[in-house]
């Protein structure tokens, strides 16, 4: 028997996959406000005030994300919300970080998707080309080194690095910054 999928399920795959590509394309709009409004508004992504998203971010169910207050998300990040992702409030997040939240089990003879939310807490730095894989928790104040793999959780204030991720030591505990990298024509 041949996994034939029905026309309204085609349909839906084709408007999800249209959707996507209009997000992609809002991406490259240099405004701020306006791909901000396009995403909460249109995607219905729940964003926070003063939170900046720099231009040619890419998504998977934009829904699925939360993104708290004072928060810049660099450029040509990737956002997979299926499973959820929750960003707290003041997070920075460098060029090219991606952050996944579904995987395939190549030990399942049907090569299921599995996987589940990544929360990130208050105060975290993403340093550039970082990839978080499912199920990750990345703890309060915490810094995880540019081209690393979080492969587990992060402990509070933890700065980490590598692959995978490993402790390299704490950061300062006195945090009191307002992020705000909204450069205009990004």
């Amino acid at each position: 028997m041949t996994n034939n999928p029905s026309r309204k399920s085609r349909l839906k795959l084709f408007l999800v996959g249209f959707q996507l590509f209009i997000a992609t394309l809002v991406g490259y709009i240099p405004s701020h406000w306006f791909r901000r409004a396009f995403y909460r508004h249109i995607l219905r992504m729940k964003i926070g005030t003063g939170t900046s998203i720099h231009w040619q971010a890419r998504f998977f169910k934009p829904s699925g994300i939360s993104i708290g207050d004072d928060c810049v998300i660099g450029n040509n990040n990737f956002l997979d919300g299926r499973s959820g992702i929750v960003i707290g409030n003041r997070v920075v997040t460098s060029a090219e970080v991606m952050i996944l939240t579904l995987q395939h089990d190549i030990d399942s003879p049907d090569f299921r998707a599995e996987g589940g939310p990544v929360i990130i807490e208050d105060y975290v730095f993403l340093g550039a080309r970082v990839l978080i894989l499912p199920n990750v928790r990345i703890g309060y104040g915490a810094v995880v080194g540019a081209g690393s793999v979080v492969t587990s959780d992060v402990p509070p204030y933890a700065v980490v690095g590598g692959v995978p991720a490993r402790f390299i030591r704490e950061r300062n505990h006195d945090l009191d910054y307002h992020p705000n990298f909204a450069m205009p024509f990004q």
